[in-house]
């Protein structure tokens, strides 16, 4: 990712400053000097814009059918938006059309790059070579993600199930570890037993490690390449004696400063908003224009979430709580507008305010889910133990959800959040936020 990006802000440099040259020719190097903010604005866009058009999820990577033309439509917004720029800020305009010339120039460019970029991350010199020890659950999820993310640089070399590798002669687990330290033919090991007690090669495990191969469980692997983390296979000393999970008071309360600085200042800037709203929902359904539930927050706290009213105002009266579902019927037309927007949370700065959440954190759930959830995922509980906030890690990488195995994905996002919080992570958090309202990605 960090060489696609160099790789790209080199090609906006370098197609602006070859614009220029051509238009201005001798005059160019005046022209750069005095443009170099003008040509870090354009990057700062172009870089935007592709990353809000999802060019930079490399799950992708094979297949250039989705990405060329996305780039052909990126070029074309980053045209529309510099032109608005242009006739707003008339100073921001070069003279000879030079950026009508930049991004002419940018677009074999960029696709050159791209394609260039793909055969670098797909070239087998470098890959890592990976064996997978386990089976169950957790050992296909490890497999499953190898094989269907390319640009993780990792090939899939073996696979040892309960004694013998999948697919070859049977043979000992020992005996297979030990070749693997004879031979010299992978980088990384990969272990995802399910009952390490009785069946952990711990000496073959410790002599490859120490000839330089990579030891690494399939829970921690899971936790970097895709944001989450494995509930199923999960046990208590990972939690216990594992890195994260620094729930310390000056944490919280820096925590709780910045969202409720954060929540004042969005009550301010979306107030003018507020009466609009509450008359677009009174004019097109009978009843409340606010909405107010249960739910389940810090250490299992039931407190009262505001929202406005998305919903017709008889729309559990004959089935009980329920989750919204694809084309909920008891959605009224400006409520799925207001949660497409997420406008529909504006109320819920006021539970920011109150403490009853905070700006980024895990989403509250209703009592009477939490209880069912409770009893049939593990460590569900364990979310818990931040408090929920309007926006979180799960709502920008997954969809709404409305099943049980869909609350235990986001428990997997959830969990994830609480062990690796901090500020930074936050942040990444408001910015995807932003892409997802943008895009209406996730809602319901």
């Amino acid at each position: 990712m960090v060489l696609l990006l160099a790789g790209e802000l080199v090609a906006i440099l370098a197609s602006f400053s070859l614009a220029v040259l051509i238009r201005f020719q001798g005059e160019s190097l005046v022209v750069l000097t005095a443009s170099v903010w003008k040509m870090l604005a354009i990057a700062t866009i172009t870089l935007l814009c592709a990353y809000y058009m999802d060019l930079y999820d490399l799950r992708g990577l094979a297949d250039s059918r989705e990405t060329y033309p996305r780039v052909f439509k990126l070029l074309g917004v980053v045209a529309l938006i510099l032109a608005v720029f242009a006739f707003i800020f008339p100073k921001f305009l070069v003279e000879r059309n030079v950026l009508l010339v930049a991004l002419l120039i940018l677009t074999p460019i960029w696709i050159g790059w791209r394609a260039a970029h793909e055969r670098l991350i797909l070239n087998p010199s470098f890959r890592q070579r990976v064996y997978l020890i386990g089976e169950g659950n957790l050992a296909r999820r490890v497999k499953d993600t190898l094989e269907s993310r390319p640009e993780l640089g990792m090939d899939l070399a073996g696979w040892a199930g309960r004694s013998t590798v999948a697919g070859e002669s049977e043979e000992p687990l020992e005996e297979i570890l030990r070749k693997l330290a004879a031979q010299r033919e992978v980088e990384q090991v990969i272990v995802a037993l399910s009952d390490r007690r009785s069946r952990m090669p711990v000496k073959e495990l410790l002599e490859l490690k120490l000839r330089g191969v990579v030891v690494e469980e399939g829970t921690t692997l899971l936790e970097k390449v895709s944001g989450q983390i494995e509930v199923d296979e999960l046990r208590p000393s990972w939690l216990i004696f594992g890195n994260g999970f620094r729930l310390n008071a000056k944490h919280w309360f820096a925590r709780r400063v910045v969202s409720a600085i954060a929540a004042l200042i969005l009550t301010i800037v979306t107030f003018l908003f507020v009466p609009l709203i509450a008359l677009l929902i009174k004019l097109t359904s009978p009843g409340p224009v606010l909405y107010s539930q249960k739910r389940v927050g810090l250490n299992g706290k039931v407190f009262q979430c505001y929202k406005f009213r998305t919903m017709r105002r008889d729309a559990e009266a004959d089935t009980g709580p329920t989750w919204a579902g694809d084309d909920d019927p008891r959605i009224t037309k400006i409520g799925r507008f207001l949660r497409a927007s997420r406008l529909d949370e504006i109320p819920q700065l006021w539970n920011v305010l109150k403490g009853d959440m905070d700006f980024v954190g895990p989403r509250p759930e209703r009592p009477e889910f939490v209880e069912k959830l409770n009893q049939v995922i593990p460590y569900y509980n364990l979310r818990h133990a931040a408090r929920p906030g309007i926006t979180g890690w799960a709502q920008t990488l997954y969809k709404y959800g409305n099943t049980i195995e869909d609350a235990k994905e986001k428990l997997r996002y959830d969990l994830y959040y609480i062990k690796n919080c901090s500020s930074a992570l936050d942040l990444w958090i408001v910015f995807n936020t932003v892409r997802t309202v943008l895009l209406g990605k996730g809602a319901r």
